[in-house]
């Protein structure tokens, strides 16, 4: 898809046609319109491809008479059925005339411009477009990693109850998140750090301040995904030990069962012997039989305290 757009006395709309001062949205472009545009601009199509790509890392590079920068943003997806999160590349080509933007997805992040949510926002200043863009990335990632910590406490509240094997594997997905969304952040970082030196378009003090902005936001982002991190990890060692002691619980309590069930087996066992009865204690005793069960029955209540005084039971 293709949208053009223009900012004109601080006003957003849309054209049909191409023209100086405009902001071209791609998203998920087809081979012709990606062509369209590239012919248009002098722009190498491999470029504008490149943000299509989801092995694409973050980067930046200057080309004859335009320059390409390339972001990871956050996205949700399904995954096991599940709504979990990854990074997919955003691409953002800068020439004198018109900024062009690339991405796979209709992301939240450009649609926040289109919205008319960002003040003293034009299709003009370009260096400031990007920085807001890179500003508004930033907090997308925030905002999606308080939505994991959220879900890790979701999670970490029924420990105390029906904690499953399922628990386990969700705390991993979130992991897995964390780990693609540090990846991408230090990347990001990197792209950040180089435009501090860019010059190849003016840019003016405020555009500057808001650079500084998006490096603070990327970092707190980072430190964000750090802490998370450790822990989910010690979330998870929690689970697991709880998962193992219950286990052994589990493992206990029927070793006592099965030392009680001895008793009347090993006692059965002896009279059901082929031997002379005369030999048999109780054998020619007037209820002898309701005296051996007496007895067996007394052996197992002695065997069940001396099992619970050792907490066995």
């Amino acid at each position: 898809m293709l949208n053009i757009y223009k900012t004109e006395n601080h006003v957003l709309r849309e054209l049909d046609e191409f023209e100086d001062g405009i902001w071209i949205k791609l998203t998920a472009p087809t081979q012709e319109e990606g062509h369209r545009v590239a012919e248009m601009f002098d722009i190498d199509f491999a470029d504008i491809r490149a943000a299509l790509d989801e092995e694409e890392s973050s980067r930046i590079s200057l080309e004859e008479g335009y320059t390409l920068i390339l972001v990871d943003i956050p996205t949700p997806e399904i995954r096991h059925e599940k709504t979990a999160y990854t990074t997919i590349p955003l691409g953002i080509l800068l020439t004198q005339d018109v900024i062009i933007t690339v991405c796979n997805e209709n992301t939240p992040i450009l649609n926040y411009f289109i919205g008319r949510k960002v003040r003293e926002f034009s299709t003009k200043k370009k260096m400031r477009f990007v920085y807001q863009i890179l500003y508004r990335t930033a907090m997308l990632y925030q905002s999606y990693l308080r939505v994991i910590d959220r879900k890790r406490t979701e999670i970490e509240e029924r420990v105390s109850g029906n904690t499953e094997d399922s628990d386990l594997i969700d705390l991993h997905e979130l992991e897995s998140t964390l780990v693609y969304f540090a990846t991408s952040l230090r990347a990001n970082g990197i792209v950040l750090e180089r435009l501090q030196r860019y010059k190849r378009l003016p840019q003016y003090p405020e555009d500057m301040e808001l650079l500084e902005d998006d490096i603070i936001e990327n970092k707190q982002a980072i430190e964000m995904t750090s802490i998370y991190r450790d822990i989910i990890d010690g979330t998870r060692q929690l689970l697991s030990s709880i998962l193992d002691n219950r286990l052994n619980n589990v493992m206990k309590y029927l070793t006592s069962i099965t030392l009680v069930m001895a008793v009347p087996t090993v006692i059965s066992g002896l009279y059901g012997m082929n031997v002379s009865e005369e030999w048999m204690p109780l054998a020619h005793t007037p209820h002898g039989f309701i005296i051996i069960c007496g007895l067996t029955l007394l052996i197992c209540l002695i065997t069940m305290l001396i099992l619970k005084r050792k907490k066995m039971l």
